[in-house]
């Protein structure tokens, strides 16, 4: 029997989680503080609409994916996993530590299964990217750095780091398998009160360095993640098409004489199978 998933928040995100649970078969209702909203949701993809005050006790509801802006995750979650549902809620997962500690606490307590969604960790391309990793196709990793850009959104609940860099943090931590040793961060707020980019750079036990930009204010959109290894280098870029999304660079630097030397190669792309992630 699959889950009776139910979707708290029908805006954006919400609206993709709702397509793919119906996809997969198990979005039983949807809910929103604008009821005409969820009801218009409802209507297309023939499931319930259900008030967002009674999703927490209702016996027809085993787990909820709430895709709200993030100052309410804490305070939903803790309500959602002690009226024993599952949870799963969009990035970040919460504005402060406090809250983040309060909601895993709670599902622990409850013996509820809490999640976020860093959905880039179970992108293909990464996946695969990973495995090379693990393979040790690339030798040893030394050096991570991810470039997430783009012009907006804009919100005035979080900043460029805690809007964009969630999903460069959860795929750096995937490869590293640890926690960094030293963490170094900055921003600027250019438009109002919030940091509108931000750049943080992190230093690893094993003495590996990662290096995260994230902004709201760039021409174009960017979103590549490159790790730098002993036998070559790899780029996952999300802008490109499928095809291309995962590329191998075989580059070669030693010392000769005393003088550092290189050749570098043409990339060899990796097929990757195309879908969504975790579907």
């Amino acid at each position: 029997m699959k889950p009776r998933i139910a979707v708290l928040g029908c805006g954006y995100w919400g609206s993709n989680h709702i397509r793919t649970l119906k996809a997969l078969g198990a979005l039983h209702a949807v809910s929103d503080l604008n009821r005409a909203r969820a009801e218009g949701f409802a209507s297309e993809q023939d499931c319930l609409a259900i008030e967002p005050e009674q999703l927490f006790t209702r016996d027809d509801v085993d787990a909820i994916i709430m895709a709200l802006p993030p100052q309410f995750h804490a305070d939903m979650a803790v309500r959602a996993v002690e009226g024993g549902k599952d949870v799963l809620v969009e990035k970040p997962i919460a504005l402060t530590v406090a809250d983040a500690e309060r909601s895993v606490k709670a599902a622990k307590d409850n013996g509820r299964v809490f999640m976020v969604g860093h959905v880039l960790r179970f992108h293909p391309a990464f996946e695969t990217l990973k495995g090379l990793i693990d393979n040790g196709e690339l030798g040893e990793v030394r050096y991570i750095h991810s470039h997430r850009l783009g012009l907006g959104k804009f919100h005035t609940e979080n900043d460029a780091l805690w809007d964009l860099a969630p999903h460069d943090l959860s795929m750096i931590l995937a490869i590293t398998g640890t926690e960094p040793i030293e963490v170094r961060g900055e921003g600027a707020a250019l438009l109002d009160n919030l940091s509108d980019f931000a750049h943080l750079h992190m230093r690893f036990p094993n003495g590996l360095r990662s290096h995260l930009f994230a902004s709201r204010l760039n021409p174009y959109r960017e979103r590549r993640l490159t790790v730098v290894g002993t036998k070559a280098m790899a780029v996952f870029d999300d802008v490109e098409p499928w095809e291309r999304k995962l590329a191998v660079y075989r580059h070669a630097v030693w010392q000769d004489s005393g003088q550092w030397a290189f050749t570098t190669n043409e990339p060899s792309y990796v097929a990757v199978g195309e879908g969504m992630p975790l579907t």
